[in-house]
């Protein structure tokens, strides 16, 4: 009582406090794909793959991942590890929406953790056909040419050639590679895929609550 006067009070300073987790404090350079931008990505990660192919060039394999993968992560809402860390048999059929068939959910299993916490999991519902067509045509057709060539043999649904699971090194630059040969600005990362996930959908009149929970939010704002 001497000390603090009528009685112990905590002593709170910046230096002594964490940093409040839901500022936003991000680039304000950062922004979401517009829908035409969008499309030129995608069309001119499509052509990469059949200039390689049609030149008889092995790498036309990585390039096709590489494509389906950025779609991957537009269609669902996913950050850059929930994408890299899916695996085959994380999909599975929406009884409320049995025209997707057997991706008709997009199970995430490695979530943005919470501090202190493990990875946080969520179910993605499948919105856009076109999303579920595009990895049927990778898990049946594509991936097992190139995860044959993965030692050991891989559950991941984006193989490397080199190691059982693409890196984040590898995302990176073939982004990075496929947005300066389009002449965008940094201000588009990968994870514009997921900003315009969210802004589309809201564009397009879904409702708010809906995304939110499709994206993982834990607050409307972060959606907002």
């Amino acid at each position: 009582e001497t000390r603090f006067g009528t009685h112990p009070v905590q002593v709170v300073h910046e230096w002594n406090t964490a940093v409040h987790v839901q500022a936003a404090e991000g680039d304000p350079i950062k922004r979401a794909f517009t829908l035409d931008e969008l499309q030129s990505f995608f069309d001119h990660a499509d052509g990469e793959v059949a200039r390689i192919r049609a030149a008889g060039r092995k790498g036309w394999l990585p390039a096709f991942r590489d494509a389906t993968l950025f779609k991957t992560a537009y269609g669902y809402g996913l950050r850059r590890n929930e994408t890299r860390m899916l695996d085959v048999a994380d999909f599975g059929t929406n009884p409320h929406a049995p025209e997707f068939g057997e991706r008709g959910v997009c199970y995430v299993r490695h979530g943005k953790a919470m501090k202190g916490s493990a990875p946080k999991r969520r179910s993605v519902l499948t919105v856009w056909p076109w999303v579920g067509e595009a990895l049927a045509e990778w898990t049946t057709e594509i991936r097992p040419l190139l995860a044959a060539k993965s030692v050991p043999p891989s559950a991941a649904l984006w193989p490397s050639e080199r190691a059982p699971r693409v890196g984040l090194a590898q995302i990176d630059a073939r982004f990075a590679a496929l947005r300066s040969t389009l002449g965008l600005g940094p201000g588009l990362d990968f994870h514009s895929l997921r900003r315009s996930y969210v802004t589309h959908l809201i564009e397009a009149g879904w409702d708010p609550l809906f995304v939110q929970h499709q994206v993982g939010h834990e607050h409307a704002s972060t959606t907002a």
